[in-house]
């Protein structure tokens, strides 16, 4: 439950700033028509958002055992990698989104309706798939996929309320604050999620060491106990965990924790 909510309060919360930004905007400027396309534009990323979950779904119950795990573990990768970008990506461009996302809309809004709505499309389409292909993949880590199901839905219950309450100024969030530490939670689920990758393909026969473990406690913790369940839910961690997949794990978490966390150097003044 707690992965999936965070991913959904992460996500849902940017997707709802974005929306808040454009549709404040609009207001300010005394440009409530244009709401309408703006709104289709969004409504359409969430649906396309939700077909791609349902796809990733049905197409891994449609393949075989050997092609589910290939395609699990392919998805694995290409959500822990688009997550990464995505968080450096927000911390790059936290501070000025809102000047970008208030410039795009004024070359849309000039090229009419049909281009604010294919503004507003690609403005959430981005965390839309970026939420689809993460959730799918952290419910393959899982084994009880209902907490799991909950944790999103109420993930995205508080971030929508959150930025609806934001959006009306009833309270004030630090932004840079909750991104940061979002993001290392974030950051710490890909890890786990990387490290199912790997096993998966180790499965496969693509890497070695599939019975080379770093420890098995599958003795007195169970995968679908409540404690292997929540470990496995938080921080990826696997009661058969081979060395291989320890390793990719810290290696990424080192890799990507410490220039995420890091803080950009001031430039220096050249004196003439």
């Amino acid at each position: 439950m707690l992965s999936t909510f965070i991913i959904a309060l992460r996500e849902g919360l940017e997707a709802s700033l974005i929306v808040g930004i454009l549709v404040a905007y609009l207001v300010k400027t005394g440009r409530k028509a244009l709401l309408a396309p703006l709104w289709a534009g969004v409504a359409l990323a969430v649906v396309v958002s939700l077909a791609t979950g349902a796809f990733l779904t049905i197409t891994s119950t449609e393949l075989s055992p050997r092609g589910e795990e290939f395609f699990a573990g392919t998805t694995s990768f290409l959500a822990v990698g688009f997550v990464t970008w995505m968080v450096f990506w927000m911390k790059r461009t936290a501070r000025n989104l809102r000047n970008e996302l208030q410039g795009k809309v004024d070359a849309a809004a000039s090229a009419g309706p049909l281009a604010l709505a294919g503004a507003a499309f690609f403005a959430v389409i981005r965390e839309g798939l970026e939420t689809s292909l993460f959730v799918y993949t952290n419910f393959q880590t899982v084994h009880d996929t209902t907490s799991s199901a909950t944790g999103l839905i109420l993930g995205f219950a508080v971030s929508i309320t959150l930025g609806y309450l934001i959006y009306k100024s009833s309270i004030k969030l630090n932004l840079s604050k909750f991104f940061t530490y979002s993001g290392v939670a974030l950051i710490i689920v890909a890890a786990g999620v990387l490290s199912y990758g790997v096993h998966e393909f180790q499965e496969l026969g693509y890497l070695p060491g599939p019975d080379a473990f770093a420890w098995d406690v599958t003795s007195f913790i169970a995968k679908d106990s409540i404690l292997g369940a929540s470990l496995s839910g938080t921080i990826g961690f696997d009661t058969t965990t081979s060395w291989l997949q320890l390793g990719v794990y810290v290696m990424y978490l080192g890799a990507v924790l410490v220039p995420y966390l890091s803080k950009p150097r001031a430039k220096a003044v050249v004196n003439a």
